[in-house]
């Protein structure tokens, strides 16, 4: 059998910045290029270098006090901007949980590696990358990982070499109510949390399964769930790690607000459903191509979301009411175990010598465009909150405009941290963030880019302060087809004026024409292909 998980029960570099540049410094030039073998790693010593705690969020768009929402409730996220620089124009390279944590881990845009989709896992493309724990292992660091940090499900493993013990897992997808408990569901298929046939193919074998409940609000603990749970080990492994002879590398990911939103009931309690943000824009832009949007997916694997292709405009006002209510809950319950953690770096007297890194892994749709979850090349789908802390992390509470990019975070944390990058390792395609960390004022990309596929065709995006440019290329034939939007004039992406502004749209075309040329939306499927003969 495969993917068995136990059930817990009850409560159980540089970047060209001026417009119409022609390159990138520090891209990636091929999507073949590895790493040799790993080396030995350099010796360290505890205090000598500061360590790192790296915060990964689940689908966590910037609904946050301190990114600007006022209706969110994120108190200890809040107090740890406030002591130190968010990125508040920060971007997923590939609005995909699972490309998007090989992008982190790699500081590899999916465009130049090739993996846009689950199934397509990182040493089957990158067989010797130099992941960012085991670049900072290489200098002497324990790195451990505690949570979702990989994203492991859906045909995609996890990485145990990128680690100095093996990762600590917990549920994604989680009920402890009665009345959703113990039931075998999608979504726990997919996640590999129950028992799945070994030859069964896992998204047929899934959809042969019920589908679970979108959320739930039981008046548990919070340790009744996994981030709760991993909060609480998190924790005691800071006590432990603080009497090491090793500076570390810790990384912990938490599952909510990625769906099920199940939520203590108190978290719940915090907001009144009829004061939150309802959808206002529930159609694709005008001029937009249909196949630019997203009906059902990820959404309709839920209870009571209407199965199938259906427009989210069609779901009832108090379904999207709850779903909306129950993102903001999830909000708040993560936010309160990532304050377990902050508490303990700081009770262990480890604050002071610890950089911390918050990451979103993308953004999240809540019914704009008529669209839920995530998988689009549109602003709510990509938008996502960095935010560093910490020693070399600049004035506490500034907030620079530079635009940024999750591959950014690697060579930023090498940069601050004093960690070499490694003679060979594969190209990255991030930024080091560390001269705008400590002069707001600096600027060090002009634009970021994203990128998203549909079937034969790719999707590549420039977002400026200003606008953002998709052009949308089908492969077979290189017919293309854009998207342009003010998203000053008309942040909600209402209608796309590429053909209006012909202009600002050949500015933005050399800004994509600079970037590498990306590998085919295909690669898994041709590489299958050639696998069979």
């Amino acid at each position: 059998m495969r993917g068995v998980g136990m059930r817990v029960s009850g409560i159980t570099s540089r970047i060209v910045a001026l417009l119409g540049a022609t390159s990138i410094a520090g891209c990636a030039q091929t999507a073949t290029t590895v790493a040799p073998a790993p080396a030995p790693a350099a010796k360290a010593v505890a205090g000598t270098r500061p360590n790192v705690l790296l915060i990964l969020v689940d689908d966590l768009k910037p609904s946050l006090r301190s990114f600007g929402d006022a209706h969110a409730i994120s108190p200890n996220i809040d107090r740890l901007a406030a002591r130190g620089t968010r990125f508040e124009r920060a971007y997923a390279n590939q609005a995909v949980c699972a490309p998007s944590r090989i992008n982190l881990m790699t500081s590899r845009r999916s465009t130049s590696t090739g993996i846009y989709n689950f199934g397509q896992n990182l040493r089957d493309y990158i067989p010797n990358a130099v992941t960012l724990p085991q670049l900072f292992m290489r200098a002497g660091y324990r790195a451990e990982s505690y949570g979702k940090v990989f994203h492991i499900g859906h045909g995609t493993h996890g990485d145990p070499q990128s680690w100095s013990a093996p990762p600590v897992k917990d549920h994604v997808i989680e009920y402890v109510d009665p009345d959703n408990a113990g039931k075998s569901t999608r979504e726990e298929a997919l996640f590999n949390e129950i028992t799945v046939p070994e030859d069964a193919d896992i998204f047929k074998f899934a959809a042969t399964l019920a589908r679970g409940a979108a959320w739930e609000d039981p008046d548990v603990a919070d340790d009744a769930y996994a981030d709760g749970r991993i909060a609480a080990r998190a924790s005691t492994r800071l006590a432990e790690l603080k009497t090491g002879d090793q500076p570390f590398f810790l990384a912990v990911g938490f599952a909510r607000p990625h769906l099920p939103f199940s939520v203590p009931k108190k978290y719940w309690d915090m907001y009144d459903p009829a004061k939150l943000p309802m959808p206002d824009f529930e159609q694709l832009p005008e001029g937009a191509p249909p196949f630019a949007g997203k009906m059902g997916g990820e959404i309709a694997a839920y209870t009571p979301v209407p199965e199938g292709q259906v427009p989210g405009k069609q779901f009832s006002d108090a379904l999207k009411r709850k779903l909306i209510h129950g993102y903001y809950a999830g909000v708040s319950y993560v936010d309160a175990q990532i304050g377990k953690v902050l508490d303990a770096l700081q009770r262990e007297g480890l604050a002071e010598n610890t950089i911390v890194v918050l990451w979103g892994d993308h953004g999240y749709h809540l019914g704009d465009h008529g669209i839920w979850t995530k998988h689009t090349n549109y602003e709510q789908a990509v938008h996502l909150p960095i935010i560093f802390a910490g020693p070399g992390t600049g004035k506490p509470g500034s907030a620079p405009r530079q635009l940024a990019e999750t591959v950014d975070i690697y060579p930023t944390l090498a940069g601050l941290a004093g960690v070499p990058m490694v003679s060979g390792m594969q190209p990255v395609d991030g930024a080091d963030l560390t001269p705008v960390l400590r002069n707001p004022a600096k600027q060090v990309r002009a634009y970021a880019y994203h990128a998203f596929n549909r079937p034969g065709r790719i999707g590549q995006a420039i977002r400026t302060d200003r606008y953002r440019l998709i052009r949308w290329t089908q492969e077979a034939t290189g017919h293309r087809v854009y998207e342009l939007y003010d998203m000053v004039g008309d942040p909600g992406e209402t209608k796309n004026i590429a053909d209006t502004q012909p202009t600002v749209r050949a500015k933005l075309e050399a800004m994509l024409d600079a970037q590498p040329k990306p590998v085919t939306v295909n690669l898994k499927a041709q590489r299958e292909a050639q696998a069979r003969n």
